[in-house]
């Protein structure tokens, strides 16, 4: 018999693939009965809410474990940058294991949710203020600008593993160097020199 875990982690998996999937055909892809997935979740909303819960537990670990606080207090560069590799690198991961809650509208539905989302994402905004201090990152933008960049490349990176379209193993780079470089050509030594 599957643990609520071994459910939930199955049910992402079906729904990131197929936001769409009904309950019932939810617990037949996991290979349990409907009354096995309702002992579990009474609904799709205490499922959507289990799994809003999950994704939001992993970004408070995210920015607690890379040191991201800290990081932002230092005001040191290198440190700012690590902590922007680390944090890329929790949110990939989180990207292909949350996706389906990254765009989930009904999630906006639940108010405790977005409250603790409008924390976790002003803390990151104080970070992102902290690296354009620094120079890490642009000034020249608004630092909840920033916060929305990385929101927008964690529903490509969602997209580009659902697709197919990327290889998991490529993207935490792929990530980091658009986040920090955009997608404009790096100009050459020679048109360095004419500009």
């Amino acid at each position: 018999m599957l643990t609520r875990d071994q459910v939930l982690h199955a049910a992402v998996r079906r729904l990131n693939s197929d936001p769409t999937t009904s309950m019932a055909d939810l617990a037949a892809a996991i290979g349990i009965s409907r009354a096995t997935l309702n002992r579990h979740f009474a609904s799709r909303d205490a499922l959507l809410r289990e799994i809003g819960e999950r994704s939001l537990d992993h970004w408070d670990r995210s920015q607690r474990e890379s040191g991201m606080a800290e990081a932002a207090e230092s005001g040191d560069p290198e440190a700012i940058r690590d902590c922007l590799r680390e944090l890329t690198r929790w949110f990939v991961e989180n990207a292909e294991e949350f996706a389906y809650a990254l765009a989930n509208n009904r999630l906006e539905a639940m108010p405790e949710l977005v409250e603790r989302a409008d924390v976790l994402a002003d803390r990151e905004v104080e970070f992102y203020a902290a690296a354009q201090r620094a120079g890490v990152l642009r000034s020249d933008v608004p630092a909840r600008w920033i916060e929305h960049t990385i929101y927008g490349l964690m529903i490509a990176a969602r997209e580009g593993l659902r697709r197919g379209d990327v290889a998991r193993r490529d993207l935490e780079g792929l990530v980091l160097s658009t986040f920090l470089t955009g997608t404009g050509a790096t100009p050459t030594a020679s048109e360095r020199q004419t500009r």
